[in-house]
């Protein structure tokens, strides 16, 4: 397996390869982004030490189990987004909700703006606060399926049948 592959959850290679493209990641940023980026994996790296990262949908994320717990997405415009996919439950104000599900980010547009104090308590959180986003996309998807069957489809992309 190279180096620029992507390993299942929860394999060995998974972990050092995951890190190796987290370092490529912030590398080919702008030198303020990288040094958010690389502050940010400090902090997560030694908050969540038993977590797997990846490159995950193009972005570092860390793991616990098969679920995302915490990552970060760089765009030009906004800096770098800190992402808690259970960050709504944790009662953080400077957290803002994100999406439609659990998540909630923080905004950064240079270095100094992270305060560790802050940051160390979310990670704890998020290590130990964790959705379960898998097994709810997997009673999602099997929820859709049965819908499917009991309307005459056939699967995927299936049609609904009209009753004439």
């Amino acid at each position: 397996m190279n180096s620029m592959t992507k390993s299942k959850p929860g394999t060995d290679k998974r972990a050092a390869t995951g890190r190796d493209l987290i370092a490529h990641y912030a590398a080919t940023q702008s030198a303020g982004h990288a040094a958010i980026c690389r502050a940010l994996r400090a902090e997560i790296d030694a908050a969540l030490p038993e977590a797997a990262s990846e490159v995950w949908h193009g972005s570092p994320v860390w793991f616990i189990g098969e679920n995302p717990v915490v990552g970060y997405n760089v765009t030009p415009k906004d800096g770098v987004s800190l992402l808690f996919w259970n960050g709504q439950s944790f009662g953080e104000p400077a957290l803002k909700p994100a999406g439609r599900f659990h998540a909630a980010q923080v905004q950064f547009t240079e270095a100094a703006q992270i305060d560790s104090k802050p940051l160390r308590r979310w990670l704890k959180k998020a290590g130990t606060d964790v959705w379960d986003a898998r097994s709810y996309f997997l009673v999602q998807v099997a929820a859709r399926k049965a819908r499917r069957t009991r309307e005459g489809g056939t699967g995927r992309g299936a049609t609904r049948r009209r009753a004439k």
